[in-house]
């Protein structure tokens, strides 16, 4: 899959209604007027000048770690699921209904006392597990009765589409095993990387103190685990290396794991998470595992069992006496800078979406998603495929015979708006009233079957990898859809009707629509045929072209530095830039045919091409700390939010008319850099 990141707006409490003593007509300001910076030269900063006034007016709150659109829509939708809950919490429900699960995981979620009072007596018996491993062998099967209860260890594996057979479901192997986000944490030296190490030390010796460590040994323990995270993490491969499709492809038979690896009891491993039937495996990362193999016979047996105890008090952090979710936090911060927890509430919440997001996807688009807003937007879809086929028809440097099956891989792109057609079956997730960590045990095997099931199965085309009221949107390579989420046509604060067509091409159709449909032709997608596999259908005259026209927008971004030291990386981020730059263009392309376009009429002091790109930069809109862009510039294949409205636009023609961007502005880029991709 390919993720887009979710898009940003204003804040609600902007967009509250102007009141008069008589109430006679309530009147709200402009949408993109609001927030202003009039004291920037759009041409120097187009995101600072249509956005720097909310900026300014809406700092981070404590417990965020930036605040924009994609906290606000969330935060919303976080208090209408919280009164879902405790609606169907004091209410009387059939068991093994979805009121019945939705309301009583609520209940023991959020029954602190008993969760106190618990202790860390639900962890024994797995505790009890680590204790008895004394060689390789208990080793191993600990490390896979670990994994089907969601604990990350050093092997991961997984089923899912098949990238050259996407009509099946295949074994799979990826690399795994590290602790901190990103393989790079681990080798950067700057001061920031450095203390990250230091404080993870610490944050692991707490945990192995807080369930019953010798206080003594326990640094010395953290330490260990951290060399061995390392040696994983020098056979890990790198973000931008990630999204190479065709390197992260191979396919081994079963019985030539040996061959890749022969210090794993591969057998035995599959056998305990369900998959002896396999007769192959695709491994993204063969290397890994042979390295693996060596780490796991030379680290001794006590580092091992550490490193398992920490994992398994990490996954399930949330669900113990909240002295260890204060723990997880402290450490977490230095990722978000988030000074300050969420309220219980909210992480409630965010786990259960986890557990049974759908479920609670059913009970939400009844009471929040119309028809009409999703033939609305079902309408924009098909207006964004429309200008995709111009472009692709038009395009100079691309041949006819590569034209024409890129024409009918856009013709069958699917489209999922709003909610899924078929819910999937939750009726063996059992849930009760009496313990949210045995909640989450259930809930992680229950995920484990369902996923491990569908092996050598044919893929089910109608199953969606979000829930309906998830703030983000994605297109998957392997089955050639977008998939759109209902809560991403939500604008905070106005109806429908209430929005200019500008707005709507800006904020939806060229930040999402279009930014999702142009991933199915990024430098990742268009590897892959219409139907969904990954397969050569470039002429090798258009590879290159496409490849060098990809090359000066990854030179572009890389240039650009976030934050201190921290530079974007453009070729880890290329899919995403490439999906912003198509986005905007379809997105302009599309807007171009409206009536609110050809008339040509001013809107609060804008021209439509003007309210165009405001609406597209609200789309970004963001306040973020900087620790998170830190860890954004080495962990996300996305760029921060600033880049994916600057770095888009000073590529498009249309935006320099629009402005009067001229050499000397900052915003200026010559023609002959322009990147021209589609």
């Amino acid at each position: 899959m390919i993720m887009k990141n979710a898009f940003l707006y204003a804040c609600i409490s902007l967009f509250a209604l102007a009141c008069n003593t008589k109430t006679e007509k309530v009147t709200k300001p402009d949408v993109l007027a609001a927030n202003l910076d009039t004291t920037v030269n759009p041409a120097d900063d187009f995101f600072q000048y249509a956005n720097g006034g909310w900026l300014k007016r809406n700092p981070i709150p404590s417990d965020e770690g930036g605040w924009g659109l994609f906290q606000v829509i969330p935060d919303e939708t976080q208090k209408r699921l919280r009164d879902i809950n405790e609606e169907v919490a004091k209410t009387s429900t059939a068991a093994g209904s979805a009121e019945q699960k939705i309301g009583d995981f609520w209940k023991a979620a959020m029954d602190t006392v008993n969760i106190e009072k618990q202790g860390i007596k639900p962890l024994q018996q797995y505790l009890t597990q680590i204790d008895a491993i004394e060689d390789i062998a208990s080793l191993q099967t600990a490390m896979a009765m670990l994994d089907k209860m969601g604990v990350g260890t050093l092997i991961g594996f997984s089923v899912g589409q098949d990238a050259k057979n996407s009509s099946l479901e295949a074994l799979q192997l990826w690399q795994a095993g590290t602790g901190l986000p990103e393989r790079e944490f681990y080798f950067k030296m700057d001061s920031t990387s450095a203390a990250i190490r230091n404080a993870y030390v610490t944050h692991m010796a707490n945990v192995l103190n807080m369930i019953g460590g010798d206080t003594a040994k326990t640094v010395s323990a953290a330490k260990n685990i951290l060399a061995l995270e390392t040696q994983l993490a020098k056979a890990s491969r790198k973000l931008e290396d990630l999204r190479d499709p065709y390197a992260n492809y191979n396919k081994f038979s079963v019985k030539d794991l040996n061959k890749v690896s022969n210090g794993i009891d591969w057998n035995n491993y599959m056998q305990i998470i369900g998959v002896s039937s396999a007769d192959s495996v695709i491994i993204g990362q063969p290397e890994y595992y042979k390295e693996a193999g060596v780490v796991l016979h030379s680290t001794p047996i006590d580092t091992w069992k550490d490193y398992l105890r920490f994992r398994l008090v990490d996954a399930y952090a949330n669900a113990l006496p909240d002295a260890f979710g204060r723990e997880d936090f402290t450490f977490n911060k230095l990722f978000s800078g988030t000074p300050e927890r969420k309220p219980r509430w909210k992480r409630v919440i965010q786990s259960e979406q986890a557990v049974m997001g759908e479920l609670l996807g059913q009970i939400y688009v009844k009471k929040y998603f119309t028809d009409a807003a999703k033939q609305r937007y079902t309408t924009l879809v098909e207006n964004i495929r429309t200008a995709l086929q111009h472009r692709i028809e038009n395009l100079a440097w691309m041949t006819d015979s590569t034209k024409q099956k890129a024409l009918q891989k856009l013709a069958v792109v699917n489209k999922k708006v709003g909610y899924p057609d078929k819910w999937k079956d939750f009726s063996s997730l059992q849930i009760s009233a009496d313990s949210y960590f045995q909640n989450e045990v259930n809930a992680n095997i229950f995920w484990h079957n369902f996923y491990f099931s569908k092996l050598g199965k044919p893929v089910d085309k109608t199953e969606w990898a979000m829930f309906p009221q998830t703030y983000n949107a994605y297109y998957d390579p392997s089955n050639n859809e977008i998939v759109l989420p209902a809560a991403a046509f939500i604008v905070p604060g106005y109806d429908d009707s209430e929005l200019d067509d500008a707005v709507v091409y800006g904020y939806m159709a060229a930040s999402t629509i279009g930014h999702e449909m142009t991933h199915g032709f990024d430098d990742e997608g268009r590897q892959f045929d219409k139907q969904g596999n990954l397969k050569e259908w470039w002429s090798l005259q258009d590879s290159i072209q496409f490849t060098h026209r990809a090359a000066m927008l990854a030179d572009q971004f890389s240039k650009y530095v976030a934050i201190d030291t921290f530079k974007i990386n453009g070729k880890a981020t290329l899919g995403e830039n490439i999906a912003d730059l198509g986005g905007v263009l379809l997105g302009f392309d599309a807007f171009k045919q409206t009536d609110e376009y050809k008339k040509g009429e001013k809107i609060a002091g804008f021209t439509p091409t003007q309210r165009f790109f405001l609406g597209y930069a609200l789309s970004w809109q963001e306040n973020v700390r900087p620790e998170q862009i830190r860890t954004q510039v080495l962990t996300d294949v996305h760029s921060p939010e600033k880049f994916r409205v600057n770095g888009p636009l000073v590529n498009v023609d249309a935006f320099y008319e629009a402005f009067n961007v001229k050499p000397g502005n900052k915003m200026y880029l010559p023609d002959s850099l322009r990147a021209r991709i589609w």
